[in-house]
């Protein structure tokens, strides 16, 4: 039985500073927002990097390093296949629908279905969206939380707080939803942004170090060629060998094709492709989101390969969790990671976690208030709204869908939950939503009602199938493509009641006409001024650099020495120290000259 080091008080410091910082990011972006063009897009003048870090984080979450770090204990190689797959994705987004999005020049996501269909369609999706998006953020919490709390050892405790009493996971809940809507409703988009590219610094770190950490002690001193050699040879054919349902073209390319919807079309992606200040930029952001979802599950995969030769009881090591084996990443991290860099790792989970909810924030409150609050109280005969008052309508709506989101958090952990329910009820909830706007993108030439009614033909498709249980060796490409093809049949036959004369059809025309013409780029003196973000990112990582240095003095195991903590500090504070410097403004031209 291998000896963990389990969280201890340093660990906590770390996770609690890790949660001051996401508050303290909440707060600055504030000062950045001046009105609603600032808090739902960032007035477009987010960098290209912080952007394209931001939404690999996003698409990342936790369920990359818990329910995905199970799948690939269980299927092996051939899940690097499926996990990578955003690439395609992305690369997608790079060629046509990054510059797609921003020739739609809308300022909150949903404006585009307005735009292309009708105010009756984003009335509709709105609506629709509320109950589904807010569920969807309850089980990412309970996921999320139902781990960490097992991992901290309290999952069985119980706290007293204002006169309740809490289990352990409830608690766990109730701190990571007061956070996330703490800094979601003060900061905006920029606090999404400026909070996401921490999380993607903790991330990269966190996998780039546990990737040779874990081949060497796999080597068995012999290196970390060694530990390659014996996962080589000691694992499974079938495991090594890409085999099973990960590779299985059905379910492959339903995967790929919820991947290509999910990366291109869902809101918040839209909305970071609009924060960016030119066309060039968001392919730039597309690019560098590519590259990372090419790298990153290759550097997690391979450990968690690792650990079924290190851990091949996970029900003895976990036997609180009903699927064990999605504990493997972090087991890794508790038995070669010091104290120190084990608070990393949690940060790093609850950081994934923490960001995904976040952009379901952003989108859903830029949807309810400028799409819905707005014009609902003009034909209710009141005054305009102002920007400023729109802006704390948004902030109103965030608090209101957190606390929606953790209370239904707090109910699913009483009815008992699954961590594979995640894959299955995006499979059953994504494409429908998001397949007519990736056709309205693509085609314009459809009736104002054609949103609403390729998306109810992809539910009249999925809902009977899922009602008489059709296909349950394959839910997910069932669902899949169910959606698909019900969306896309409706979709393809509402184009024979295109009138391009009659009045309804004017706004796609003219979207149509914006999105085969490029947005001309901005050029002025403040051309360097959005890079001071990078400053503050910079800032961020050298103080945690700091600290995992003084963790380098704290005692540790002979499997998991002290110097992780010190290579680690010295790559945060290498990191933080180049941000800064990429912070600066350049020096005028007249005073190299003089020099």
């Amino acid at each position: 039985m291998p000896v963990f080091n389990t969280v201890n008080a340093i660990d906590y410091g770390l996770i609690a500073l890790y949660f001051v910082i996401v508050i303290w990011v909440g707060f600055y972006a504030a000062r950045k927002n001046k009105g609603t063009d600032d808090f739902f897009k960032a007035s477009g003048k987010v960098p290209w990097f912080m952007a394209g870090v931001s939404s690999w984080v996003s698409g990342f979450s936790a369920y990359m390093f818990v329910a995905a770090a199970g799948y690939t204990y269980r299927n092996g190689s051939s899940t690097i296949i499926m996990f990578t797959s955003a690439l395609w994705a992305y690369l997608a987004g790079y060629f046509y629908f990054a510059p797609m999005w921003r020739r739609a020049r809308i300022q909150a996501p949903l404006e585009f279905l307005t735009r292309r269909f009708s105010p009756s369609t984003t009335y509709f999706y709105t609506v629709t969206a509320i109950v589904p998006q807010i569920v969807g953020i309850a089980q990412g919490i309970y996921i999320l939380c139902i781990f960490v709390s097992t991992a901290l050892g309290f999952d069985r405790q119980q706290f007293g707080v204002a006169g309740l009493s809490l289990t352990g996971i409830q608690l766990t809940m109730l701190v990571v939803g007061v956070v996330m809507i703490v800094y979601s409703a003060v900061g905006g988009l920029w606090a999404a942004v400026l909070s996401d590219a921490v999380q993607g610094v903790i991330i990269l770190v966190m996998t780039v170090m546990i990737f040779p950490i874990t081949m060497a002690y796999l080597g068995r001193g012999g290196g970390i060629g060694a530990g390659f050699h014996r996962l080589l040879a000691e694992l499974p054919h079938n495991f090594v060998v890409p085999t099973g349902q990960p590779v299985q073209p059905l379910f492959l390319g339903s995967f790929l094709i919820a991947c290509m919807l999910g990366y291109n079309v869902a809101w918040h992606f839209a909305q970071r492709y609009n924060s960016v200040p030119s066309e060039r930029d968001a392919k730039k952001m597309a690019l560098l989101g590519a590259g990372l979802s090419l790298l990153g599950p290759l550097m997690w995969s391979i450990p968690v390969m690792g650990a079924k030769l290190i851990f091949p009881d996970m029900h003895a090591l976990w036997p609180n969790l009903k699927t064990p084996e999605e504990a493997s990443f972090v087991s890794l991290a508790m038995l070669l990671l010091p104290h120190g860099m084990i608070g990393f790792v949690v940060a790093a989970i609850l950081s994934a976690a923490l960001g995904a909810a976040n952009d379901g924030f952003n989108w859903l409150s830029a949807a309810i208030t400028k799409d819905v609050y707005v014009p609902v109280r003009k034909k209710m005969g009141f005054t305009p709204p102002s920007d400023k008052h729109q802006m704390r309508t948004a902030q109103v709506v965030m608090v209101l869908v957190g606390i929606s989101g953790v209370a239904l958090a707090f109910k699913i952990s009483k009815l008992g939950g699954a961590f594979d329910f995640a894959l299955q009820y995006y499979s059953l909830t994504g494409p429908g939503f998001m397949m007519p706007v990736a056709l309205g993108l693509i085609y314009r030439k459809t009736p104002w009602w054609s949103g609403m009614a390729s998306c109810i033909g992809a539910f009249a498709v999925v809902i009977p199938l899922l009602l008489l249980g059709a296909f349950p060796d394959h839910m997910y490409e069932r669902n899949v493509l169910g959606a698909v093809t019900g969306s896309l049949v409706v979709f393809v036959v509402s184009a024979f009641f295109w009138d391009p004369k009659a009045a309804s059809s004017a706004p796609a025309i003219a979207l149509d006409r914006d999105l085969r013409t490029p947005v001309p780029e901005e050029k002025g003196p403040e051309g360097h001024g959005t890079m001071a973000v990078y400053g503050v990112i910079g800032n961020l990582s050298a103080l945690l650099g700091v600290v995992l240095l003084g963790c380098g003095l704290v005692p540790a195991s002979r499997v998991a020495p002290a110097y992780i903590n010190v290579i680690a500090g010295t790559v945060l504070l290498a990191i933080g120290l180049g941000l800064r410097r990429l912070a600066r403004p350049p020096r005028p031209m007249a005073a190299k000259s003089e020099g």
